[in-house]
């Protein structure tokens, strides 16, 4: 399968109306997030459909895919990639993690990364070192701060928190709203897992905290909670 039979159908699949909203959804504008990112205005569902039939193609045609300016483009790449890693050998899984890590600044938006983080780099690093998301989390890239934070999600799963605990004191002076979220809604899957080490962490941190990353935090939380943290009276 090549690069030109899969555009083709992603552009058959395409809608003007649906990318038209999803240009102004994901910040495209001037000074944006996703400054200058194009859409073809394709459904999430429609993609990974797509993606089951693309399993035939080589993996230089998935990275030409996953280097394209087309976001949709970029997307069912990456769910391309996370079919093969999580069907794959050993070998496959480490062409996978090597060929994400090659082309990574293709991944560059918070769907991108939310889609492939923690399948891909969390899972590839579970039982090996973990320099990289800890260079990564201090990285002047918004994206890869953010898939730093995202791969631990592999982890708190499967109930351990030390990554993500030691991620999110090192950035609650992160000037990034969408980190701020990202931090936020990992503590709250902590809290998921056991609310005890969450509420310990937000005990000592939560004065400090951007005000987003706490509101995503405590979502789950019952009203008055929420309102003695927001107020100040933990």
């Amino acid at each position: 399968m090549t690069l030109a039979e899969i555009q083709a159908r992603l552009e058959e699949a395409g809608n003007a109306d649906i990318a038209a909203h999803s240009a102004r959804f994901f910040r495209t504008g001037p000074g944006e997030y996703g400054e200058g990112d194009r859409f073809r205005g394709i459904r999430v569902p429609v993609l990974r459909k797509l993606a089951r039939t693309c399993d035939a193609a080589d993996m230089s045609v998935v990275e030409q895919l996953l280097m394209s300016p087309w976001h949709e483009d970029r997307l069912c790449a990456l769910f391309m990639l996370i079919r093969r890693y999580e069907r794959g050998d050993e070998a496959q899984k480490e062409a996978v993690f090597s060929l994400y890590l090659k082309r990574v600044e293709y991944v560059n938006n918070w769907d991108l990364v939310d889609s492939s983080a923690h399948k891909i780099v969390g899972a590839h690093l579970e039982s090996g070192e973990k320099r990289l998301l800890f260079d990564w989390v201090r990285d002047e890239s918004l994206w890869k701060r953010r898939i730093a934070v995202i791969a631990t999600y592999w982890y708190i799963k499967r109930g351990r928190f030390d990554e993500i605990l030691a991620m999110a004191e090192q950035l609650l002076d992160d000037d990034q709203d969408l980190m701020h979220k990202a931090v936020g809604w990992m503590l709250r899957e902590v809290g998921k897992q056991d609310l005890a080490v969450e509420e310990a962490f937000l005990n000592r941190h939560y004065r400090n905290m951007p005000r987003t990353m706490l509101r995503y935090a405590i979502e789950r939380f019952d009203e008055k909670t929420r309102k003695d943290y927001l107020e100040g009276r933990i």
